[in-house]
């Protein structure tokens, strides 16, 4: 088992970034307790609650995971779960790995010291924990996970319901889609209709003035990627926001070594950057090797491809006036178990936590996809 925290600390929070990853070749039930109890000394550490959680795996492993996890993290179970994603059998076994945002805010000074860390609020998508909120300063942070519409059937319908619970949730915290710097897209099967869920997010964003004629880009930082929620629907969403004075969110629309996405019918911006609890953080978008056409660079060639959207990440923190050492989280999407063997081997020594999973890119000819967020203190 490997942990890695990377924290980011303020007068008034700490940020823990935690990427856990599993000990091969071990039973499952020990592997998911390493994991899960790792995590929850991560947190004990810090006094920290979890904002946001990820855990990759297949289907029977997160079966046997949930009710560890549940029982490993005790009260830092709040309810909400997390996103609990599909992902098949990689290098590392049947568990990819964990990935978690953690904050350990404070209240105002007693005369004894420091107040106790505050707990996030729950917010609920009808009766079901969703999301956290936590008040720090003046500002407001959230975070929703793996939000879905199952229940809307046909895959543009999921779309569009999953984001109108998204909006009902925002408007509990005072927010709205504008207030949203990263979005994280999960999307079953995503080659056969990626094309169709582009246009029912355009055409909501349009709706909502974030794109379209006169409006100002707004479009958050995303990932949009091959992989099943395990809640059975056909997509689901991940989000971050930040509301309060002062508080701007900068989008970019294009960065570093690519122009804008909606050339070509994806309403992202390339990267988002704004001030968070401890400090300002960095949300790279999903990246890969696609070049300043739009078009896809190095067509069946994974090595270069791997080495390309690496760069293209690097050239978006250069232009942030940030580098490795600021990277606190990332995330390798691999087309096949053969990408991800020569990814971890040519890059083993790249300095960002990294945790790797199968999984289609949004496009057959990409073999290869990282994001990255970046943290600078205060």
């Amino acid at each position: 088992m490997k942990i890695d925290t990377r924290k980011i600390k303020s007068d008034e929070a700490v940020e823990l970034y935690i990427t856990a990853s599993v000990t091969p070749n071990i039973a499952l039930e020990k592997q998911a307790n390493e994991l899960f109890n790792g995590i929850r000394q991560a947190l004990e550490s810090e006094k920290a609650h979890i904002l946001q959680e990820r855990v990759f795996g297949t289907d029977g492993t997160l079966q046997i995971a949930q009710p560890i996890r549940a029982d490993v993290y005790g009260s830092y179970d709040d309810g909400v779960e997390p996103a609990w994603l599909l992902v098949p059998k990689g290098n590392a076994g049947e568990l990819a790995g964990v990935q978690v945002h953690a904050l350990s805010s404070k209240k105002a000074p007693t005369r004894q010291g420091e107040g106790p860390a505050v707990a996030p609020k729950i917010l609920y998508s009808g009766a079901t924990p969703c999301g956290r909120l936590v008040h720090v300063g003046d500002s407001n942070y959230l975070t929703i996970s793996c939000i879905a519409a199952p229940e809307a059937r046909q895959a543009t319908k999921q779309t569009q319901v999953m984001l109108e619970k998204v909006e009902a949730v925002l408007k509990q915290a005072g927010a709205a889609l504008y207030s949203v710097p990263r979005t994280w897209m999960w999307l079953s099967d995503i080659l056969s209709w990626y094309a169709q869920f582009n246009k029912t997010r355009n055409s909501f964003f349009t709706e909502r003035g974030l794109i379209g004629k006169g409006a100002v880009n707004k479009m958050p930082a995303s990932t949009g990627i091959g992989i099943s929620p395990r809640n059975g629907a056909i997509c689901g969403m991940d989000l971050v926001a930040v509301v309060g004075p002062n508080k701007p969110i900068e989008y970019f629309d294009a960065g570093g070594n690519q122009k804008s996405a909606l050339k070509y019918g994806s309403a992202f911006s390339r990267a988002s950057r704004v001030e968070t609890p401890a400090g300002t953080t960095l949300f790279v978008s999903g990246t890969a090797s696609i070049g300043m056409n739009g078009k896809t660079t190095n067509t069946g060639d994974a090595p270069k491809q791997i080495e390309e959207s690496i760069s293209n990440v690097r050239a978006i923190l250069r232009e942030m006036q940030c580098d490795d050492k600021d990277v606190v989280q990332a995330t390798a999407y691999c087309k096949t178990a053969e990408v991800e063997k020569l990814f971890r081997s040519k890059y083993s020594d790249l300095a960002w936590p990294t945790l790797t999973a199968i999984a289609d890119i949004c496009r057959d000819d990409l073999l290869f996809e990282i994001e990255a967020t970046a943290t600078i203190a205060k």
